[in-house]
């Protein structure tokens, strides 16, 4: 294919798509006639009503984490603090639709000006809820793209995506968007090929009759040769017949070509995740991103909460190991109310176990929910961002103090393996010191900061690499040492489930994978054909 014809962005949801260009209607509409204030009020009331009636019903038919994504938006949307400064305009004499406009952009423009990626891509789904209660103030129906069409627009809203049908193929292009948004994970679980932050200019290129999207690579091409095309197709034609090959290997035991075992776990971020999934495709479940159970609620969670969710992910793993990371927020992972605002470097500040040991009345929740968890099923706790001894000594001393709690209350709990997230090279480095029950690598941050660069960073991101030798080594030294001291040794990050980084993490040494659920069937497919020598 030409090159030059490309457009390069960031991938978000991997498949190729081939189809029409649909542009996306612009939402710039002339305004509607004002009325009195009372009747203003009385209309934005009525559209927002109408807005959280409408995403009701796409709840009903979304799946469990898109119907919690949804659910952000009904709470958003009926939140006074949302609301009170559009209506304070109409009563300054705006009207309905402008007053609204001028409220949403405002916390739209704060959300997309935040230092972190997490906040950024929340930017959409306010977006979502400006353009919903628009369309009723003014009268506007949703635009629905044809079957196998390409949309092509500054960005996309989480509930707009859910009420399109996707059966007939398509895919999404994005100039805006972010990899980690709430459209692009549904994406990536409803199949649909999506790339974002794709430079600006593509929005005012010619239509073609159809054009090409790589979700994989993160680019598109708006004006493909035939030659483009019969190359395109050829390569789509070869990933259906090797997700078909893939996913003869999904409900097998992972093995390599000797015969040797390797246990393949999954990686979820909430219990609804789960629903759709047979725990038959995996060893267990090796690492819980609690976060989810913080961003996005207007109060921190209890402890009846937390355990709730903890006995629903244990029940679906009817037996299998549960590894449950504490939580691991800062970095680009902020939680109002918790983490600090206008770190200098938040990547290198109170972020994983520093932060909840410095809020031990919360941590100390966190680890009473997890302890009577651990009576229903095998779990264990992981602590993540570990960088000195002491902290595993903190924290366990914080859990038997709960534990002692919990018994001498006559509340029923077990004392759960306490591991360490290995992400921190303080910590491979020195893995000797740590008095921990298991270890587990994770792969994006120790990459991050042994090559000094961040995947999200176009310019740098070449460098973010796994399979630069100075980040395998210190994977090999934890998975050597773990062999030797007889304690179990993970990887969960992303290069767990990458088929091009698989070969050579299995050369380390390592024996154990956790991964996102939908990349099981390619690693398991890709460890079958390495022939390595036992470690």
């Amino acid at each position: 294919m030409s090159a030059d014809s490309w457009h390069i962005g960031r991938a978000a949801a991997p498949g190729l798509a081939c189809g029409p260009l649909f542009r996306l209607p612009a939402t710039d509409v002339p305004q509607r006639q004002r009325g009195s204030a009372a009747e203003e009020t009385a209309a934005l009331r009525a559209a927002i009503a109408a807005a959280i009636a409408e995403i009701e019903m796409l709840q009903l038919s979304a799946g469990a984490e898109a119907a919690e994504i949804l659910e952000f938006q009904i709470a958003m949307l009926g939140d006074d603090a949302l609301t009170e400064g559009a209506f304070a305009d109409i009563d300054g004499g705006m009207a309905a639709d402008c007053a609204w406009r001028t409220a949403m952009d405002a916390q739209i423009a704060d959300y997309s000006a935040a230092s972190d990626e997490y906040f950024r891509a929340r930017a959409g789904d306010l977006t979502d809820m400006r353009d919903r209660v628009l369309g009723h103030l003014l009268g506007i129906a949703d635009t629905a793209p044809p079957h196998g069409a390409i949309v092509l627009a500054p960005d996309l809203a989480p509930s707009r995506f859910l009420a399109w049908d996707w059966s007939g193929g398509g895919g999404v292009a994005l100039m805006g968007g972010s990899p980690t948004s709430h459209v692009a994970m549904l994406a990536r679980a409803r199949g649909v090929p999506m790339v974002v932050g794709l430079p600006p200019e593509i929005g005012r290129r010619p239509n073609a009759p159809a054009i090409l999207l790589d979700g994989e690579g993160g680019r598109i091409n708006l004006a493909p040769t035939p030659d483009d095309i019969r190359s395109f197709e050829s390569r789509r034609k070869q990933a259906v017949a090797d997700a078909q090959h893939w996913q003869q290997f999904l409900h097998r035991p992972a093995k390599t070509a000797a015969g040797h075992r390797v246990l393949t776990q999954i990686n979820v971020a909430g219990p609804g995740e789960l629903d759709h999934l047979d725990p038959d495709i995996c060893d267990g479940i090796g690492l819980v991103r609690t976060e989810f159970l913080f961003h996005d609620q207007p109060t921190l969670p209890n402890e009846e909460q937390q355990l709730a969710v903890y006995r629903r992910i244990l029940a679906w793993a009817d037996g299998r190991p549960v590894t449950i990371r504490t939580l691991d927020a800062g970095g680009d992972k902020p939680i109002v109310g918790l983490t600090q605002d206008g770190e200098s470097n938040p990547f290198l500040g109170l972020r994983g176990i520093r932060l909840s040991l410095a809020h031990p009345e919360i941590f100390r929740v966190q680890l009473r929910a997890l302890a009577r968890a651990a009576a229903n099923g095998p779990l264990k706790i992981m602590l993540p961002m570990v960088t000195v001894p002491e902290e595993v000594l903190a924290a366990a001393d914080l859990l038997r103090g709960e534990i002692v709690a919990l018994g001498n209350a006559g509340i029923d709990c077990r004392p759960p393996e306490l591991g360490i997230m290995v992400e921190v090279p303080a910590a491979a480095l020195a893995i000797e010191r740590f008095p921990a029950s298991f270890f587990s690598i994770g792969s994006n941050d120790l990459t991050q900061y042994v090559t000094a660069a961040a995947r999200d960073i176009a310019a740098v991101a070449s460098l973010n690499d796994t399979a630069n030798p100075a980040v395998l080594g210190l994977i090999e030294r934890v998975a050597a040492f773990g062999k030797s001291a007889g304690k179990e040794v993970s990887l969960c990050g992303d290069a767990g489930g990458d088929p091009r980084l698989i070969p050579q993490l299995l050369a380390t040494g390592l024996r154990n994978f956790s991964m996102a659920p939908s990349m099981l069937a390619r690693a398991k497919a890709t460890i079958a054909d390495w022939s390595g020598a036992p470690s």
